[in-house]
């Protein structure tokens, strides 16, 4: 069901190849019955429903689209939610309708599903969370119109260490993405200072994530502290730019830097999730010299990435995000 062409143009003109590894993945898919179709990936069959179903209202966006664009990211993206519970957001009547969260795995997954049995926050116990580790199964939330991709910090397996710690820097208007990037620009250089490496994307959204990964001894009892800490140092020494608190009313023309995510029963939205927006932009890395130019030329639509956007740069660079998986850093002491 892609529409992304052999080649295209990039922001600045210039003719890029398509970052599409192969045909359409929908496009193989066998009509069995009104509106469903079976698919094989890989070694599963499955049954997808309704891919011609907008999803994206004001570009057309089809749920085959949706499963087609994860598929064609899959190589990228599964390495980052290997081993992690995964919270599903769908939207099973587009971007336009009302959504929900699904934590709790739903009963109706194939036998071949993975989910990892962990407590549970918001309900009494435990729950099975879903784990998207293969392209079948990927491929299957999106038939569920699982838009986005939310993700815990740590796996499954292992709960008390994170395996990065992250910042999520929200602007309230009119701050913008651009304020956002000034300052996870003043963000890296302390963490220059502290020695350690810290990697941008875009939310996808209004603002942008930081990451620095850990891997590492690093528990949550740790990075959380540390997360906060370094926030209200922000917001002491910035406070007509920064926010730290989730005080809305005090949010106006300031970037929040929400630090709170730092927490084995919170989710942030993956690197490479599509987002729920008008269109269908992504989660995209971003190098610090583009949120450099970004600022520069004054231009915020320089940071933000829709799925064919995304697509050509896994295409020319790679997976930057690949340091997450494997750099193991240690927190510095703050206390002195």
């Amino acid at each position: 069901m892609s529409n992304a062409s052999d080649e295209r143009k990039d922001k600045g003109g210039a003719v890029r190849p398509s970052a599409s590894p192969r045909a359409s993945l929908t496009a193989t898919a066998e009509p069995t019955a009104k509106n469903k179709w079976r698919l094989v990936v890989g070694e599963r069959e499955l049954t997808v429903s309704n891919l011609g179903k907008v999803l994206y209202p004001a570009t057309g966006f089809t749920k085959g689209d949706l499963i087609d664009a994860y598929a064609d990211l899959a190589e990228v993206l599964l390495p980052h939610l290997h081993g992690r519970p995964v919270t599903l957001k769908r939207y099973p009547d587009g971007v336009e309708g009302k959504f929900f969260y699904e934590k709790r795995s739903p009963k109706f997954r194939p036998d071949w599903v993975r989910t990892a049995r962990l407590p549970s926050e918001g309900a009494k116990g435990e729950i099975d969370y879903t784990l998207i580790e293969d392209l079948p199964t990927l491929v299957w939330a999106a038939n569920l119109a699982d838009i986005e991709l939310h993700v815990a910090l740590a796996r499954a397996d292992d709960q008390d260490h994170p395996r990065s710690l992250v910042f999520d820097l929200d602007p309230g208007a009119p701050a913008d993405v651009l304020t956002c990037a000034d300052v996870a620009l003043r963000i890296r250089a302390l963490f220059t200072q502290l020695g350690l490496d810290c990697y941008p994307k875009t939310s996808g959204s209004k603002g942008i994530h930081l990451h620095v990964p850990l891997n590492g001894t690093a528990t949550f009892a740790e990075s959380r502290p540390f997360a906060k800490a370094l926030a209200a140092t922000f917001e002491a020494r910035f406070p007509d730019e920064i926010i730290a608190r989730q005080t809305r009313s005090k949010r106006e023309g300031k970037v929040l830097i929400d630090w709170s995510q730092n927490d084995p029963h919170k989710t942030t939205a993956s690197v490479y999730s599509v987002r729920a927006r008008e269109r269908p932009t992504a989660s995209t890395p971003v190098g610090w010299e583009e949120l450099e130019a970004a600022l520069e030329a004054r231009d915020p639509d320089a940071l933000v990435f829709t799925v064919d956007d995304l697509r050509a740069r896994v295409a020319a660079e790679g997976d930057l995000y690949a340091p997450l998986l494997s750099q193991r850093q240690e927190l510095p002491d703050l206390s002195g």
